[in-house]
């Protein structure tokens, strides 16, 4: 049963977009006041993987970055109603579409082999089996791919082929992840398949993530009094009732201090997170390979372990060598390492989207930003960013795996990939190269069954929802920000009763002429 949303308080667990987002839908949705909301966030800023932080001395960093397509429509909505990080006047959404009209993006690079752009870089490569395999994927029900991974259903062949080598490193697929994602990816995304070895019809922000989208939304939340608590996490939420109905009565801080809820307040929980517990190193130092499990998954596991409907959180986080790999983000003080870039890839800086190495142990990637990626970015310097999709394997020119690489261990492995002269390593001399372990970034592409994830709204839940990566949505793709926004969306009309639900997921999978046009593009035609 709902009620009306004013005048009640509303707690919200996790700043990242999903609890931001919420927020949003409860003042302009709901008419909810903003200093009846509440958001509280473990680490000292909001944003959770939407960052984007340091300095030109220190180095810039980004642990890693979501794309966006133009059928993103819970997420578009949101930011329609954000005035953009440059121009009061203008939206969010409407600066990302300026944005992409003037800088369109359409790779000439996709993949690089033996150092130089590789000659079957438009061709997927795929044999008639694979291409049955994959037609099939997409037409079995998904109920009847509980638990599979998706090495369980393809040919080996399948795994050399540059479909896949494009798709793993674009979407951070690995063979042992889920099935059912896959095929969701498959149908979500089958529009974009004319343009999928140029990376055409993905959308891109300004600025890096944290400014060109948590800030302004951060910047409207407290203009309306939104009580903001960051370094503050919930350590445990007392829910009291049973599964026929349910209600939470407290949350319980890490600091020992108790937040009472009422049965009329409203409780938004994120749980999990694919960013808990990174580690960042340095030029000289890798990040540390002693993973933990941050307040995101011990609240899951604490709520799982006495909550029926919480799902089961060790599906996701508990084989970290399945989900981690590293990113690295590297800073330089002038433009002669991305004048070469544009001359090998033929693709102007900003416009060409992530180079795949494709003979790379470490399977390692690169995308060179339009500059500034920073709002605040220090003229005359140049950022751009990477990660390495195989971290365990021994690196071709470093003789270590990635999990032990230093940043100039990485900028060395790049190197040789690039085959660059002694006098053109020279110009990475000063560069800070800040390397990132992320333990969990694809946990949430793990194998999974039904009730491994919990409902947004668990049965008999009264005054609580769960939102983010970790709840269950029909259809939508995990990693993405459509599929935050949209638990958000789905949350607040759940608990408020004042909204309206979010716009059925976009099924151009039933469109006649999408279905041709990719089929054309699997088939070589």
């Amino acid at each position: 049963m709902t009620i009306a949303a004013r005048n009640h308080q509303h707690h919200i667990v996790g700043g990242g977009i999903a609890g931001l987002a919420t927020a949003v839908f409860l003042i302009r949705d709901a008419g909810v006041r903003g200093e009846d909301i509440h958001i509280y966030e473990q680490l000292a800023k909001v944003g959770g993987s939407l960052d984007g932080s340091g300095n030109a001395a220190d180095g810039y960093m980004i642990r890693g970055g979501r794309m966006f397509e133009e059928h993103f429509a819970c997420t578009f909505d949101l930011l329609n109603t954000i005035p953009s990080a440059d121009d009061p006047e203008i939206s969010v959404t409407d600066d990302i579409m300026s944005f992409n009209r003037m800088v369109p993006g359409a790779s000439n690079c996709r993949l690089v082999q033996d150092g130089k752009p590789a000659e079957d870089r438009y061709d997927l490569t795929l044999t008639g089996h694979d291409i049955v395999d994959i037609n099939r994927l997409i037409l079995t029900p998904e109920r009847s791919l509980n638990s599979q991974s998706i090495q369980d259903w393809f040919r080996p062949t399948f795994f050399d082929s540059n479909f896949w080598l494009m798709w793993s490193t674009m979407f951070s697929f690995q063979p042992w992840h889920a099935l059912i994602e896959l095929r969701r990816y498959l149908r979500r995304f089958i529009h974009l398949f004319p343009g999928f070895t140029r990376i055409a019809g993905i959308l891109r922000t300004r600025y890096n993530q944290y400014d060109s989208l948590i800030a302004p939304i951060l910047t409207w939340l407290r203009d309306r009094d939104v009580q903001i608590a960051t370094g503050t996490e919930v350590s445990d939420v007392v829910i009291d009732g049973t599964g026929q109905g349910r209600a939470v009565s407290a949350l319980a801080l890490a600091d020992g201090r108790m937040v009472p809820v009422s049965a009329t307040d409203r409780v938004y929980l994120t749980l999990g997170s694919m960013t808990d517990g990174s580690v960042i190193g340095s030029n000289d130092r890798a990040p540390g390979l002693d993973d933990k499990e941050g307040g995101a998954w011990r609240l899951w596991r604490k709520l799982a372990a006495r909550n029926e409907g919480f799902g089961r959180p060790e599906v996701f986080c508990g084989d970290i060598d399945k989900t981690a790999w590293h990113s690295f983000t590297v800073t330089m003080d002038g433009p002669d390492f991305f004048e070469f870039m544009e001359d090998f890839t033929n693709n102007r800086t900003g416009t060409g989207g992530l180079v795949t190495f494709a003979d790379a142990s470490w399977l390692l990637s690169i995308v060179l930003f339009h500059q500034p990626h920073f709002k605040d970015q220090t003229h005359g310097t140049y950022t751009f960013w990477g990660y390495g999709l195989r971290g365990a394997r021994t690196g071709d020119f470093v003789n270590k795996p990635m999990w032990e690489a230093t940043g100039d261990d990485i900028i060395a492995e790049l190197a040789g990939h690039l085959k660059l002269t002694e006098q053109q390593v020279a110009w990475f001399d000063g560069a800070r190269v800040l390397p990132c372990r992320m333990p969990f970034i694809t946990s949430q592409f793990m194998p999974r069954a039904p009730g491994d994830r919990p409902k947004v709204q668990p049965d008999g839940a009264q005054n609580f929802a769960v939102i983010g990566q970790f709840c269950e949505l029909p259809r939508d793709c995990v990693f993405t920000v459509e599929y935050s926004v949209r638990s958000a969306r789905s949350a607040v009309a759940c608990l408020t009763g004042c909204t309206d639900p979010p716009p059925p997921v976009a099924r151009t999978d039933l469109d006649p002429m999408v279905l041709i046009r990719a089929g054309r593009v699997l088939m070589g035609l």
